[in-house]
C-alpha cells in the first residue's frame, strides 16, 4: 500500500507551524525535509520520523516504514500541530 495524496495533504497541513517543510515523492511514499534536512517520511499513511537522542524523551512507538528498513518513530494522527512542531524541532537538533 502506498500513501494517498489526501493523507499527504493532511500531514503537510498539520506541519504548518514549521517553516520550510518540503516533501519528495519516492516510490509511492513521501520523504519529509525541513530546510533541506531529511527528518522523516510518510509511509503507508503513517507519519514517521528518524529516531535520535533528542526525541527519545517523547516515548514514541517505533514502526517499520517498509520491509527491511530500520524502525522509525510513529507520530499518531491525534497529535496537535503544536505537539508535532515540538517533536520535529527536537528531532532536527540532532540531524
Amino acid at each position: 500500500m502506498s500513501t494517498t495524496k489526501g493523507y499527504r495533504d493532511f500531514v503537510i497541513e498539520k506541519l504548518q507551524l514549521l517553516e520550510n517543510i518540503t516533501y519528495k515523492a519516492m516510490m509511492g511514499e513521501y520523504l519529509l525535509y525541513n530546510n533541506g534536512v531529511l527528518f522523516g517520511g510518510i509511509y503507508d499513511n503513517r507519519l514517521l520520523i528518524k529516531p535520535v537522542m533528542s526525541n527519545k524523551k517523547f516515548a514514541l512507538s517505533m514502526q517499520i516504514p517498509y520491509e527491511n528498513a530500520k524502525p522509525m518513530y510513529y507520530l499518531s494522527d491525534d497529535l496537535t500541530p503544536e505537539q508535532l512542531k515540538e517533536i520535529i524541532t527536537e528531532t532536527l537538533k540532532d540531524l
